[in-house]
């Protein structure tokens, strides 16, 4: 009797069948399911049980967050205007309109013009395009200083790390402003010395990232494929280039947007006390060598304006404006990728 009750206990079972993740069992009379119908089941998989790669989550995050996208299409909107601003006005930011000294916003010259009458559209998107280029390259080059030194000094460890972390204490407390301020007025206006000042930025500013990357890299460094690599004898600047830096390198690209902020502030400022980037004084007739054209900076043009910031307002509001623009947008995406990076962050909502 046993053995008759088991076909039809294992005919019974074997109406369920289980076809890509989904049952599909008869009952009654009905007929079983066509492999056309279980093709149509399989396809309506939804697409968020696809695995996501961590570039994708990152992305998804960065989207959701409106005000890092803004940011994001405002700083965009700001390089256009800084590469491409100039194309809309036949003045260029060295012409002097001889008919239109102090002129206020017009149809002719947008931003005014200044005492000497030069255009101060123009000039904004000179200035714009100055210091956002020394931004952006102080950022690069500090931070890139940073992951070298923090890396190299963590992963070799003994006399390499004494040595770095001395010269990153030692950094953190000399007064940069000061050293800036004397070497960047000896080069002054001379050719080359935005390259000097960027030079200069870049090089008191990488110490706390360094310290951070040396933290990272302490936690990686020991980690399997590290092991592996040492062990198959990968010199050791392939290991930290090809397997320590990519994973801390969500680090590094929110420390690289955050620093152009703080080094378009730092510009700003050491050019408004006229120790940065510095313009001449001489009339545009004497600019007989692209040397002697005058270079101009956010900083150079807020320090002009705002000895008439009363009287004639759109000399210092126009530079004011946009440096503020630029910096909001910047800080904007910096912590939009933060926290789209971080995985305790709920800015992002979830991937």
């Amino acid at each position: 009797m046993a053995r008759n009750a088991e076909p039809n206990g294992m005919a019974s079972i074997g109406k369920q069948m289980t076809v890509g993740g989904y049952a599909a069992v008869e009952q009654g009379g009905e007929a079983p399911l066509s492999p056309e119908d279980l093709g149509d089941i399989t396809k309506e998989t939804p697409r968020d049980s696809r695995r996501l790669t961590r570039r994708q989550i990152i992305t998804r995050r960065f989207w959701r967050n409106k005000g890092a996208v803004v940011g994001a299409i405002g700083f965009l909107l700001m390089v256009l205007f800084a590469l491409l601003g100039d194309t809309a006005t036949h003045w260029t930011f060295t012409d002097v309109d001889s008919s239109a000294f102090l002129q206020a916003p017009s149809a002719d010259h947008w931003f005014g013009t200044t005492q000497g009458g030069r255009d101060v559209y123009a000039m904004v998107v000179e200035g714009t395009r100055k210091s956002m280029m020394i931004g952006v390259f102080v950022a690069l080059l500090q931070t890139g200083i940073a992951a070298v030194i923090g890396s190299s000094a963590a992963y070799f460890g003994g006399w390499w790390e004494k040595i770095a972390l001395w010269a990153t204490d030692l950094l953190l407390v000399v007064p940069s402003f000061l050293i800036i301020a004397i070497l960047s007025q000896r080069a002054g206006a001379a050719k080359g010395s935005i390259a000097l000042f960027i030079i200069l930025l870049a090089g008191f500013g990488w110490m706390l990232t360094a310290r951070v990357v040396r933290s990272l890299t302490l936690s990686v460094k020991n980690l399997e494929y590290v092991n592996a690599a040492r062990f198959m004898n990968v010199p050791s600047p392939v290991i930290i280039a090809r397997h320590i830096l990519p994973n801390i390198a969500s680090l590094l690209i929110v420390d690289a947007t955050i620093n152009v902020a703080y080094a378009v502030i730092s510009e700003t400022t050491l050019s408004y006390f006229g120790f940065g980037v510095q313009s001449h004084n001489t009339s545009p007739a004497s600019y007989t060598h692209l040397r002697d054209r005058p270079n101009t900076s956010l900083g150079t043009l807020i320090a002009e304006g705002q000895r008439s910031a009363t009287t004639y307002p759109w000399i210092f509001l126009a530079p004011a404006a946009v440096l503020v623009l630029m910096l909001l947008c910047v800080n904007v995406m910096g912590d939009g990728l933060r926290d789209a990076i971080d995985p305790s962050s709920k800015s992002g909502g979830k991937a």
